[in-house]
C-alpha cells in the first residue's frame, strides 16, 4: 500500500494510478511543507507488519570547502509524480507484502532538514529495510528533480544526483 499526505495535482495522474497501481489510495509524493514523520509511519503501520525501516535525506553543509546554507529542489512535478507512482509499482512487485511512503520536499530546504523520507514496514525486518533501500536508489537513479546548491558565499550551484556540479536542467 502506498500512501500520502498531500492531495493529488492531476486527475489524469489519479486515473493513471488507479487503473496501474490498484494498491494506491491517493497517491502525490511530492511537497512543499515539512515531512512529518509521524504522518509517513502511519502510512505504513499495520499490526502484522513486524518491521519498519526509516530513511531519512537531510540537507547537509557541503562535501568540500564550499559551506552549504540550503539546496533548492525543483521538479516538472508531473513527471516526478508519475515516476514515483512507477517506481513504488516495481517495489511492491517485489515486496507485495511491505508498506511504502516517501515523500520528496521541493523549495529552498535549509541544512539540517530532510529533503526526503521513505518509510517501509514488511512482516520482518530484512523486507523493510531492502525495500527502503531499493526505493532510495532508484528515486537517487529514476526521478527527475532537480537541486542547487546554495552556498554560504552567495554562489549558486547545480548539482547533479551524486553532487557534482552539472548545467542548468533545461526543464528550470
Amino acid at each position: 500500500m502506498i500512501k500520502a499526505a498531500c492531495g493529488v495535482r492531476n486527475a489524469e495522474w489519479m486515473g493513471w494510478a488507479r487503473s496501474h497501481v490498484r494498491w494506491a489510495e491517493h497517491v502525490s509524493f511530492l511537497t512543499r511543507a515539512a515531512i512529518s514523520i509521524d504522518v509517513l509511519l502511519a502510512d505504513v503501520s499495520s499490526p502484522g507488519h513486524g518491521g519498519t525501516c526509516l530513511f531519512l535525506g537531510t540537507v547537509r553543509n557541503g562535501p568540500d570547502e564550499h559551506g552549504v546554507t540550503a539546496i533548492e529542489y525543483s521538479a516538472y512535478e508531473e513527471m516526478v509524480e508519475a515516476e514515483f507512482g512507477r517506481l513504488l509499482a516495481d517495489a511492491r512487485g517485489r515486496w507485495p507484502e511491505a508498506r511504502i511512503a516517501v515523500r520528496h520536499r521541493l523549495g529552498t530546504i535549509p541544512v539540517g532538514e530532510a529533503s526526503i523520507a521513505i518509510a517501509a514496514a514488511a512482516p520482518h525486518r530484512a523486507q523493510a529495510f531492502e525495500a527502503c533501500r531499493y526505493v532510495i536508489e532508484e528515486v537517487k537513479r529514476r526521478v527527475p528533480v532537480w537541486k542547487k546548491e546554495l552556498r554560504v558565499d552567495g554562489t549558486e550551484v547545480w548539482v547533479d544526483p551524486s553532487g557534482r556540479p552539472t548545467a542548468k536542467p533545461s526543464h528550470v
